[in-house]
């Protein structure tokens, strides 16, 4: 079956030719394809935002094939996969490094599962530190033109894929602790948190003021419901809970890194 649509996601950058040269192996392939960058930025080696961006966006796209290559191991043990999830029969290209677990989860779970370390689809010779043009793109680009995953790779169990450890939220007496996840380029925060959790945990309603590891907030709808340079706690356009300031970075004003604890607590 052939799946017009490729979207692709990685940690390359803009400024090095790693995305033209995929784009150029992709197309050359499968000519017909579309290719869709959703995101050339996430921060070198970061698999856990990659991760999370793949999840969020993915729902947004067509269904077809997704590439996503965040690959800090390249060369070493991990392998190169391939997998069908559940939901909308998307296949999803990338490194077996957690990177595509968070979206597989979204689309129901891994039904299928490919080994592409000896596929024979593979651009040769394979550079031991550029798995994205050689074994990534040309194999995104064969199943778009309509291969699929049997004749990709070598058959692998979906339980042995590997899964991404994710921090918990939890109760500490009348605080609910959380953790950063990432950040975005305004500096604010995401959590590992929902909605439910927040007002089942401390009890927090919308407008309700809030402190957050002391500093006082509110829980609010949107940046424009406080005062430029005031915190505030929000729900973001994927509906997880995440820190702002107005017009300002959370990130800096709180002095937060990431998998730091957030102690949240009703004001």
């Amino acid at each position: 079956m052939e799946r017009t649509t490729v979207t692709f996601l990685s940690d390359y950058g803009l400024r090095d030719e790693f995305v033209g040269v995929c784009h150029a192996v992709m197309t050359r392939i499968a000519p017909d394809a579309r290719i869709i960058d959703l995101t050339h930025g996430i921060p070198s080696f970061d698999v856990r935002l990659g991760a999370i961006t793949l999840q969020r966006t993915l729902p947004y796209a067509t269904p077809g094939v997704h590439l996503a290559v965040v690959d800090p191991e390249v060369g070493g043990r991990r392998r190169p996969i391939a997998i069908r999830v559940a939901e909308d029969d998307r296949l999803l290209v990338g490194p077996d490094n957690g990177l595509l677990w968070l979206a597989a989860q979204r689309f129901g779970g891994i039904v299928q599962a490919a080994d592409l370390t000896g596929s024979p689809y593979r651009l040769e010779p394979v550079s031991a530190t550029f798995h994205g043009r050689d074994i990534f793109a040309p194999i995104a680009a064969r199943l778009a033109a309509g291969l699929d995953l049997d004749d990709v790779g070598a058959p692998l169990d979906p339980e042995m894929v590997q899964p991404l450890p994710m921090p918990m939220a939890e109760l500490e007496g009348d605080d609910l602790v959380a953790h950063v996840l990432a950040f975005d380029r305004f500096g604010n925060v995401l959590l590992d948190l929902e909605h439910e959790e927040l007002t089942a945990g401390v009890g927090l309603r919308l407008g309700e003021a809030v402190e957050i590891n002391g500093v006082p907030g509110v829980y609010a709808t949107t940046f424009a419901d406080v005062a430029p340079g005031a915190v505030l706690l929000y729900q973001d356009a994927n509906r997880a809970i995440a820190i702002a300031v107005n017009r300002a970075s959370a990130r800096e004003a709180l002095e937060l890194v990431p998998d730091a604890r957030v102690r949240i607590r009703r004001a």
